[in-house]
């Protein structure tokens, strides 16, 4: 087999800690260890596009552990449904262009659930990529866990803790929003860990009469306030039902105006969700006659120092990455299993998601000190 001399790394979909500390790993064990130049690529997806490349070495890769975000920058854009000047385009024969142009054996792309379907579009044009699991919110297929994931919970248990004394002092619902849109994994591990007395998932659709009665009881045993840990994605029974029905008749379309009219709606649903946490609070304030403030956590999860674990989960993946490089191992992602890390083909992960099963450990945990799921 041919040696494998020089490497691309990107940084794709939404930034979070442990991305550079991850970058420094398969750079330093790169050409550290196997002799392999390594180059960064601006912007993720869209540097291979636009071809803006940066070489890294020991000086650039110098201090980055520590730091936050990606020193690569980031985008989201899909390669193969790219808009310029109001036309779609399929960009993948350009990105294969710059790769040969830069002869790279091989590019790493960092990220979540979309980077994967887009690291294996490339792999479909012929390429070898490898790619490294990231997100807060937990939700990648076929890996133990993603770097980004410890730290955001550390945020926003924190967050949560410091709520408690307010909440207890104005005797009030203090409801906190929590990301996680199709997936519940961070706001359920916070709200455990803080003691938040209802925590409400994407996974268990939620009946809100049953959360403000599970509200009334703490009040008529003394306790006068409530906190209420929320993911960003959480819906109702009557949401959850709108959902499935419209998910349904798309699975049933039979042509393609049928598919579009079913992603509209889908769409539509998306949108009327937005604020979900606010009327949520209004509700609540409704029925049981305490007052409710919210507090919505955002982007602050994503921001800062990557906590110890981050760090070192992105070094155990990222090392690992350039040995499988440098063994030509290609068309996989590096999943975190235990103490190891195990390739899995990239066509076993694209498109899936990692989902909180009703039945989970923690749940179960939770339910068992009187945590309310609102079912």
């Amino acid at each position: 087999m041919k040696k494998i001399r020089r490497v691309g790394i990107l940084t794709a979909g939404g930034d979070c800690p442990g991305l550079n500390a991850a970058i420094r790993a398969v750079g330093k064990a790169a050409f550290g260890r196997h002799g392999i130049e390594v180059v960064g690529i601006r912007d993720g997806f869209l540097g291979l596009i636009e071809n803006r490349f940066l070489h890294l070495d020991k000086l650039n890769l110098a201090g980055i552990l520590t730091v936050g975000g990606t020193i690569l920058g980031t985008s989201r854009i899909k390669p193969h449904r790219m808009e310029i000047s109001g036309r779609v385009r399929d960009m993948r024969d350009r990105i294969v262009e710059n790769y040969h142009r830069n002869k790279l054996d091989a590019v790493v792309c960092i990220g979540g659930g979309g980077t994967a379907k887009n690291a294996l579009r490339l792999v479909e044009k012929g390429l070898n990529i490898i790619n490294l699991p990231k997100t807060i919110d937990n939700d990648v297929a076929m890996t133990d866990t993603s770097f980004g994931f410890d730290t955001a919970l550390g945020i926003a248990t924190e967050a949560i803790d410091r709520l408690h004394s307010t909440a207890h002092s104005h005797h009030r619902i203090v409801v906190a929003e929590i990301m996680g849109h199709r997936a519940g994994w961070l706001a359920l591990a916070a709200g455990i860990a803080s003691g938040a007395d209802v925590i409400l998932i994407p996974e268990i659709p939620y009946d809100v009469t049953k959360v403000a009665q599970a509200i009334r009881q703490r009040s008529r045993r003394g306790t006068n306030f409530s906190i209420v840990a929320v993911a960003e994605g959480a819906i109702s029974r009557e949401e959850a039902a709108r959902f499935k029905a419209a998910r349904e008749r798309k699975e049933r379309a039979v042509t393609r105006a049928g598919v579009l009219k079913s992603k509209a709606e889908l769409a539509e649903l998306d949108h009327q969700h937005a604020g979900s946490t606010l009327r949520l609070a209004r509700r609540l304030e409704e029925l049981t006659g305490l007052e409710s403030r919210v507090t919505i956590l955002g982007y602050v999860q994503r921001g800062g120092t990557p906590s110890a674990e981050d760090r070192l989960l992105a070094t155990r993946l990222g090392t690992a990455c350039a040995d499988f490089i440098n063994e030509q191992h290609f068309g996989v992602m590096l999943a975190a299993r235990g103490e190891g890390v195990q390739p899995v083909p990239l066509e076993d992960v694209a498109g899936k998601r990692k989902e909180v099963p009703p039945n989970h450990s923690w749940v179960e945990s939770a339910r068992a000190v009187g945590t309310c799921f609102g079912d």
